[in-house]
């Protein structure tokens, strides 16, 4: 073969690596998608953000929960966002029932249509809004990948199916993270989104109450550290569906660190954040990050949202770009 030949083989071999086996060129996803369309498109999405975040800190969880949320379920592709006359959409599976900030993904859109109509996707502007709301809260900011379409189905079903439950052990929670194309580090890292927002008792009381069923008092989950525990006690009782507690006890309104000291203190708020510790990767993971030695977590959880980003999404014919969120055009 001559040397030509054999370069232009392995030209195409490489090309074919590239562009085929890369996930974000398969998916047809790139950063800097708008540029041409709408240039203005990013700078837009954190303009709104930024005006709610100064009046409405507390969104910032709930707005960054949404994209795991949409993305679980049919892949990254904004059927969180849609409404259902039945109440059969995913918004109404009771894990999303505590949602919040549906309204900002609309103003968003709004602002957007105005610039650019019919451009911009819903299922970017999650994406998107999720970094905007974790850099307003002092965390970091990485380049989202965009380009993704707008799906038509939204099923509560699927929702109850594929989002993960707050009392998942480790082998449910790799499971799962595998069967989305994550890995276990993404896993780990990605949990970490919770040292942002609250969540209401019912999450979590059956760690506090009756752990074993067995109706024994003070019967708490003995991998929760038991002060932690007393805490919890005083601000949930049993059967509490409406109090709200802070995930990250004392900066839950600042993206950070400090949720991998309190998982590592065996104070990780529901048994999923407690499973960490039961899996020599994970743990090894959230002892480096509660240690003093300095953190990675910032540059890694802007890797993983961009993986977690990449999951299902639509693209060339598929789907639609929404005119309004809640509803298919």
């Amino acid at each position: 073969m001559s040397m030509s030949k054999l370069f232009s083989s392995f030209f195409l071999c490489f090309m074919f690596v590239l562009f085929v086996l890369d996930p974000a060129n398969a998916q047809g996803l790139k950063v800097g998608f708008y540029a041409k369309t709408c240039p203005e498109a990013e700078f837009i999405v954190k303009k709104v953000i930024t005006q709610t975040m100064s009046v409405a800190p507390s969104l910032a969880g709930p707005l960054l929960r949404m994209h795991f949320h949409d993305c679980f379920v049919r892949g990254c592709d904004g059927s969180v966002l849609l409404n259902s006359s039945t109440k059969q959409a995913e918004k109404d599976a009771v894990p999303n029932l505590s949602l919040r900030g549906f309204q900002i993904i609309d103003n968003v859109k709004s602002a957007l249509e105005k610039a650019c109509p019919g451009v911009v996707s819903c299922a970017d502007i999650v994406a998107l809004v999720a970094r905007d709301v974790v850099a307003a809260s002092k965390g970091p900011s990485w380049e989202v990948e965009t380009g993704r379409r707008d799906g038509r189905i939204s099923n509560l079903i699927e929702a109850l199916l594929n989002l993960i439950p707050p009392f998942a052990n480790i082998t449910i929670l790799k499971n799962d993270f595998l069967q989305k194309g994550l890995s276990v580090k993404d896993l780990v890292v990605l949990s970490g989104g919770h040292t942002i927002g609250t969540s209401h008792c019912s999450s979590f009381t059956n760690r506090l109450y009756n752990f074993t069923g067995k109706g024994i008092v003070g019967d708490a989950d003995p991998t929760l550290d038991p002060n932690y525990v007393l805490r919890l006690n005083s601000r949930c009782k049993p059967n509490d569906v409406n109090t709200l507690v802070e995930m990250d006890p004392g900066s839950f309104k600042t993206f950070d660190e400090d949720y991998y000291t309190l998982v590592a203190k065996r104070r990780g708020l529901f048994q999923s954040d407690s499973a960490l510790l039961n899996d020599p990767e994970t743990k090894a993971y959230v002892k480096l990050q509660a240690s003093t030695h300095g953190s990675t977590f910032f540059k890694d959880f802007g890797v993983s949202m961009v993986n977690m980003g990449r999951i299902g999404v639509l693209r060339g014919n598929a789907g639609e770009i929404r005119k309004q969120c809640s509803r298919v055009n």
